[in-house]
């Protein structure tokens, strides 16, 4: 059985966000999905969601590529995931390319970036709907 990881907010979940879990999941069996707490999203990046991780971790297990949803705490647990989860392939969007690549070094798995859908993001739908940075 070949293991994915991918790793993300998943805020104000869209069709983007499925192309993305599609595809991750066409390189193996089983799909982890390490969603970001909303600690970490406000303690390390800033941000701000939408709806809590509860409500995005429960929208995430409704999607049939979707085996199974972890927390994501800090941005340096990707190792200890990978190891701990047996993964073979850690995917993300390449908005991220490159960010990763020591994972291919750390561990045995597969490092890939995917292609974003060009004309959709949490951000522009936040921007379109007056919500970016309320607080």
């Amino acid at each position: 059985m070949r293991r994915i990881i991918t790793y993300g907010t998943f805020d104000l979940l869209h069709y983007g966000h499925i192309n993305l879990l599609r595809r991750a999941k066409e390189y193996g069996d089983y799909l982890i999905v390490a969603l970001s707490t909303d600690e970490f999203n406000w303690d390390s990046k800033q941000k701000k969601c939408y709806f809590t991780y509860e409500k995005r971790k429960q929208l995430l297990e409704a999607i049939r590529y979707v085996d199974l949803v972890i927390p994501e705490n800090n941005w340096e647990q990707k190792v200890n995931d990978i190891k701990e989860y047996h993964i073979d392939t850690f995917v993300m969007g390449d908005d991220w390319k490159g960010k990763f690549d020591y994972l291919r070094d750390d561990t045995d798995a597969e490092v890939i970036y995917l292609p974003r859908t060009p004309e959709i993001s949490t951000t522009r739908i936040k921007q379109d709907l007056g919500i970016v940075n309320r607080q």
